[in-house]
């Protein structure tokens, strides 16, 4: 009874150790691991770094202290305003939509727009907006997704547009319209996937598409130059019926009719 005791005190950690006998080893408690944040990106939305690029340039006319690093609507307009009229006094030509594509965090504009001052900066030529089109959807981020993975049509305008737009344009006409746009986008993108993938959605080809299909099919096994073409559109080619009579015949009955 006493070993019982004594090995059940040592168990709950109660008493002290017999002597000569090895001390309970005290459980390790887990280290906190400083946990790796991931690097920050810079934020080109406010103008601030674009201002500290032109101030290395333009040290006379671009001062960084009088523009604010904040990330709040007003500091955005404020600081991309006195950008924009500098940039206006020295002529270069940066598009407005890149502009307005960074203010608002437009997935690929702050990097289009850096291409663009780089190239006005360096006196280098780089693709005009006439050469491709400016869009700063999530459409080829969209396609990369699988089918079930895809945005529905109200997370597609959640997401490509944003509160800072409405805020700053609160037009209810001009809203609609690039609502309009998205869910045209959209929709065209429903469009391929069914044409991609017919069975997923249980699409039966019309009659059309399967003449077309067992055309395909011949010109794949054979070739149609020797077959001619009364077999291959027989409905086509093939002489109506005569449902009237010559014009000799009724001639020649008019004349062996007897005279009255």
């Amino acid at each position: 009874r006493p070993y019982r005791e004594a090995a059940s005190a040592a168990l709950c950690g109660y008493g002290s150790p017999a002597a000569g006998a090895a001390s309970p080893r005290a459980p390790l408690a887990a280290e906190p691991r400083p946990l790796r944040q991931p690097p920050e990106l810079p934020d080109f939305s406010n103008g601030y770094l674009v201002a500290e690029i032109l101030s290395r340039r333009f040290p006379a006319h671009i001062q960084p202290d009088a523009y604010r690093n904040g990330c709040s609507l007003a500091a955005k307009l404020s600081n991309w305003s006195q950008l924009r009229r500098f940039l206006a006094k020295q002529e270069f030509d940066i598009a407005q939509e890149l502009i307005e594509g960074t203010i608002h965090c437009k997935p690929g504009a702050a990097e289009s727009l850096l291409r663009q001052l780089c190239a006005a900066l360096t006196g280098s030529r780089t693709e005009s907006l006439q050469d491709w089109q400016v869009d700063f959807t999530d459409s080829c981020y969209q396609t990369q997704l699988p089918v079930a993975a895809r945005a529905t049509t109200s997370t597609a305008i959640k997401s490509n547009i944003r509160l800072t737009e409405v805020l700053v344009e609160p037009s209810i006409c001009i809203n609609r319209q690039k609502a309009i746009a998205i869910i045209n986008m959209h929709m065209g993108m429903r469009m391929r996937e069914r044409e991609e993938n017919p069975r997923r959605f249980n699409i039966k080809p019309c009659f059309g598409q399967r003449v077309v299909h067992h055309l395909n099919c011949i010109t794949a096994c054979m070739n149609t130059d020797s077959i001619p073409k009364e077999h291959l559109l027989p409905h086509i080619h093939q002489k109506p019926e005569k449902k009237y009579v010559h014009s000799k015949e009724l001639q020649g009955k008019q004349l062996t009719a007897p005279l009255p």
